[in-house]
């Protein structure tokens, strides 16, 4: 009898799709997220909040061993979920679920001073350096010795070290060939001076022994004294003037005062009556001569002003003469004369004007003035008698 049996078919588990929420997103997750959007890296991060690199990747890899003071860990995770825009109490709430970190109170064995060694707190890593073997993405990891030697440089570098190897070289060679002393063959050789007996006469009994005559000393000082020198010439400094008789030659000699006298005044001329001068005569000396106040302004001829001031009564200026004659302005002209070699002319002008611009040459003045009266001006009068007297 065949029995025939029945097995029931298991049941067909459904396995429904996952939505995009349906997995669990971690507090790592939202803030490298938050930190991506920022454009932030963790040295950034560690440039704005002063908070290690090391810290915040263990803030985002809920890792409190990382911390050096356990008792920072929620100000450090704070003040970065408020540095992303998160909520600090819920952030760190989190952080504390993932890790399972908890707030030592001051009677726990966590709020103890005596810290746990970098061992204990590194774990299973024992020495691994956070920056040597980093866990997280932002720092890399150790590259190898010869990782960053192109192959193409090692060629370069060899030809480099065969050039200067070769110019070395030939520097050294070339070196050694200066320095080198090579002799050259002679048919004689040269006689030991050593090997002479000094009293033996300095050679045997049949050489020829060559006998040294030193030069004489004048010799010698005819071969190194100049050519000139061998008969010197002196000259008296003061032979030309010693020579000179003062009887005789210059000023002193009778002849030569007799032509000078001579030649000062020669014979009268007949025709014309007048004796012939070999110089001029004395330049004409030219005075302003102030018989009342006035005021006197003179001018040279490229226009500076040589005087100008109140001539008070009795006040002389003398003028020098030039080769272009000076201009007068005067504001009283009835009190201004003018004295030519002691002759006065004048005045300047009416009393009460105004001259102005008049040459102070001697023809000028001559010309177009008379000889003053003194019994026209007792004022005049005065200053000349006053000045006669002073003279005499």
């Amino acid at each position: 009898m065949i029995l025939k049996g029945f097995k029931r078919k298991q049941a067909v588990e459904e396995v429904e799709p996952k939505g995009f929420d349906a997995y669990e997103l971690r507090l790592g997750d939202l803030m490298r997220g938050e930190r991506a959007t920022l454009g932030k890296s963790l040295l950034d991060v560690q440039r704005e909040l002063k908070i290690k690199a090391a810290y915040i990747a263990a803030i985002e890899n809920a890792d409190p061993s990382a911390f050096d003071t356990p008792g920072f860990i929620a100000g450090y995770v704070r003040s970065y979920a408020r540095y992303l825009g998160m909520d600090p109490d819920q952030a760190f709430a989190t952080f504390c679920k993932e890790s399972g970190f908890s707030t030592a109170h001051g009677m726990s064995a966590a709020a103890s001073s005596v810290r746990p060694t970098r061992e204990e707190r590194l774990g299973n890593r024992g020495d691994a350096d956070i920056f040597a073997t980093p866990a997280t993405p932002f720092a890399p990891g150790k590259d190898a010795l010869l990782s960053h030697v192109e192959p193409g440089a090692v060629g370069s570098v060899l030809v480099l070290v065969l050039l200067i190897g070769g110019l070395g070289f030939g520097a050294w060679t070339v070196l050694q060939e200066v320095q080198k002393v090579q002799f050259a063959p002679v048919e004689q050789a040269p006689v030991v001076v050593a090997d002479v007996d000094p009293l033996a006469g300095g050679a045997g009994a049949g050489d020829a022994v060559a006998v040294f005559t030193p030069p004489s000393t004048e010799a010698l000082d005819r071969l190194y004294r100049p050519q000139a020198l061998d008969v010197p010439v002196l000259v008296s400094r003061d032979g030309p003037i010693s020579t000179l008789d003062p009887a005789s030659i210059g000023s002193f000699a009778p002849e030569a005062a007799e032509f000078a006298t001579d030649l000062a005044v020669l014979p009268t001329d007949v025709a014309e009556g007048s004796p012939v001068r070999v110089t001029d005569g004395p330049v004409p000396e030219v005075q302003i001569v102030a018989v009342r106040p006035a005021w006197v302004r003179v001018r040279s001829a490229d226009g500076t002003v040589i005087y100008e001031g109140i001539m008070e009564a009795g006040a002389t200026y003398d003028l020098a003469q030039t080769e272009e004659p000076a201009t007068l302005r005067v504001g009283e002209s009835g009190a201004i004369y003018f004295a030519v070699n002691g002759v006065h002319y004048g005045p300047a002008g009416d009393t009460g004007t105004i001259t102005s611009n008049l040459a102070l040459s001697v023809d000028n003045l001559t010309t177009a003035y008379q000889v003053a009266d003194l019994s026209g001006d007792a004022d005049l009068a005065a200053v000349v008698n006053v000045a006669e007297v002073t003279t005499d």
